[in-house]
């Protein structure tokens, strides 16, 4: 038997700005311990001893192909391998990234029970967590489709409850029904029976039950994910499904497409189980909630970073650069980045989104990206912008080329700080060393490459009448970026 994890790594935590932005969500953070959330979950199941002897297989990403370069770094980082990158060329919610990751498992050999797990959450107990999954492991290998039910702490009115059935064993039950978010005096109705779990998004189920149940209930996702799937490419550890057939795949949740119709009333054959999970779960979806979730001081403060804190109580702070000093404040959230700071009182802090959502409506880069911006090579920081210059600080990793380019409205000088600098300008090729710098006149045909062994740090400045990272004529790009993705 080989087990499949199956890493879910949508969504945009759009109320974790301004630390999570629309190019850099919340599950490419470090918010709690020292992984990102991604990271935390690819490492989620190392460890786990499973009664029945299965293999664990590396885990298989399912994400957005516009995160895909920072989701491998992400692993790279790690050191850990992965069974692949499906990249989903567009959005279409949890059912149809389980169908083509499903597909993908298969052909890789064998009918494996996938373990499927949202990418953004917080799971501190590794150890329930783990029994867990061995739980899970066994009525997946039954044929059931089992979820994951959190063992509630508080009335939530932000989750999706799952009702209990019948006991099926020891600690394990069926489903009796998913339900709606609640209004609070129902919340408190269902935290008081103990019948009720919140509804984590976590699934094990069998790669063929899953493929024959989605089928089943939703022909017309189960026939764009095989249409994409047997379209797809390989591109390296990126696994790409047909863009055609899977952007015109209805957009469904695993829930709403097979496990709701499953548990309904009319269905008493318990093919749906819910394990549940107390493993002091968090699925970080607001400011407040990293708050409950951290370590406090003598004041229930949560300080990160360098903070001082004077006469203040039940309050979160997070730095980044900077001397943070709060003083006489009380029930409030401090967030820190290079180009944003987000104060707000916590009991309010779910309108945050309403924030982003202004920053959207006035086109402002604050929404979509932080002022470091990552990129297949390396990443550079905008420290420094006016009307017709801006300054950029630019690491390119060890062996990482920008694309060849050319650029309409703009011209750029180098500077090499630390590294080595291979510079293709034109016709003539060169390097530039440490304290050395070069020129690139406006329309000029040019390429930046680091042949060294360690990252080459340079700063660029760059003159002319529009700065846009949309100033890009792309001629060859080793990460395969089109014409479509203009960016350096």
């Amino acid at each position: 038997m080989k087990i499949q994890p199956v890493i879910l790594c949508g969504g945009s935590g759009t109320r974790l700005w301004p630390l999570s932005r629309e190019q850099y969500p919340k599950q490419l953070l470090k918010l709690s311990g020292n992984h990102t959330m991604l990271q935390a979950t690819a490492l989620r199941l190392k460890g786990v001893k499973l009664a029945c002897g299965a293999q664990i297989q590396a885990p298989l990403l399912v994400g957005n192909e516009e995160y895909r370069f920072l989701l491998a770094e992400q692993l790279r980082e790690l050191k850990v391998e992965s069974n692949g990158l499906l990249l989903e060329p567009a959005g279409r919610n949890t059912a149809p990234a389980l169908t083509v990751a499903a597909h993908a498992a298969v052909e890789m050999g064998g009918d494996p029970i996938l373990v499927v797990m949202p990418a953004d959450q917080v799971i501190q107990n590794m150890a329930a967590f783990h029994a867990a999954v061995n739980a899970a492991v066994q009525l997946a290998d039954q044929g059931k489709l089992v979820t994951f039910g959190i063992v509630p702490t508080a009335p939530e009115t932000g989750y999706g409850y799952i009702k209990r059935g019948a006991k099926l064993g020891e600690g394990t039950f069926s489903v009796d029904r998913f339900v709606e978010k609640p209004v609070l005096d129902v919340a408190k109705e269902y935290l008081a029976s103990g019948d009720y779990y919140w509804n984590g998004g976590i699934f094990v189920v069998r790669a063929s039950v899953w493929l024959a149940k989605i089928a089943e209930f939703r022909p017309d996702i189960a026939a764009s994910c095989e249409a994409a799937h047997a379209q797809s490419t390989k591109d390296q550890d990126f696994l790409r499904p047909d863009k055609a057939a899977f952007s015109g795949c209805p957009s469904d949740s695993i829930d709403y497409a097979v496990m709701e119709r499953l548990a309904g009333a009319d269905s008493n054959s318990g093919e749906v189980a819910v394990v549940p999970l107390d493993a002091q779960w968090s699925d970080l979806g607001a400011w407040n909630a990293l708050w409950e979730i951290s370590t406090k001081d003598a004041d229930n403060n949560v300080l990160i970073g360098d903070v001082l804190a004077v006469d203040s109580t039940n309050t979160l702070v997070v730095g980044d650069k900077r001397l943070i000093a709060c003083v006489g404040i009380d029930n409030a959230v401090v967030v820190e980045t290079p180009d944003a700071i987000l104060v707000a009182d916590k009991s309010k802090i779910q309108q945050v989104k309403d924030v982003v959502q202004k920053l959207k409506d006035s086109q402002r880069n604050e929404q979509t990206s932080h002022r470091k911006v990552y990129r297949p090579w390396g990443w550079y920081d905008s420290i420094d912008s006016g009307a017709r210059f801006q300054v950029k600080r630019i690491v390119v990793s060890p062996g990482a080329s920008l694309s060849l380019q050319m650029h309409h409205h703009r011209a750029e000088h180098w500077i090499v700080v630390s590294g080595t600098a291979l510079v293709t300008r034109g016709e003539e090729t060169f390097m530039v060393a440490e304290n050395e710098s070069t020129y690139i006149p406006l329309g000029t045909k040019h390429r930046l490459e680091n042949p060294g062994k360690v990252p080459l740090e340079m700063i660029e400045v760059q003159s002319g009448s529009y700065l846009g990272e949309d100033d890009i004529v792309r001629y060859a790009d080793i990460y395969g970026r089109t014409p479509e993705t203009q960016k350096k």
